[in-house]
């Protein structure tokens, strides 16, 4: 079946880094648009970055931009998001999903990863 498997999340300091990892098993992972998601403690599943299926497009929320980077590597199944200058409001579980269309809305991804912990400390 398929699985996705989020990994590198923890607890950080204000203006520290992490890079998310997402490993795909059980899918063609090559032909999928891949999107990072956050939900905070509280709210709503946000859209945080998305990178089409030859990487070739990226997309960001305004509130990451800048700091945050989305990549792949379709020889190993993965899709890595690299958190920079972390800030308190980034504390939320983050979850990688594999679709394709509209890459911002959550409805567009049919694959979803449980999530991993990321906390920042001010």
């Amino acid at each position: 079946q398929v699985q996705l498997v989020e990994s590198g999340g923890g607890l950080v300091q204000a203006g520290d880094s992490l890079r998310l990892s997402c490993a795909a098993s059980g899918l063609t992972f090559s032909i999928y648009d891949l999107g990072w998601f956050r939900q905070a403690p509280g709210k709503e599943r946000e859209f945080v970055a998305s990178i089409t299926s030859s990487g070739g497009n990226t997309y960001y929320a305004d509130s990451v931009n800048g700091r945050f980077t989305i990549s792949r590597d379709n020889a190993k199944n993965t899709v890595y998001l690299q958190m920079n200058s972390l800030k308190p409001e980034d504390t939320a579980v983050y979850y990688c999903a594999a679709g394709s269309g509209r890459l911002f809305s959550i409805s567009s991804y049919v694959y979803w990863g449980q999530g991993t912990q990321v906390t920042v400390s001010s």
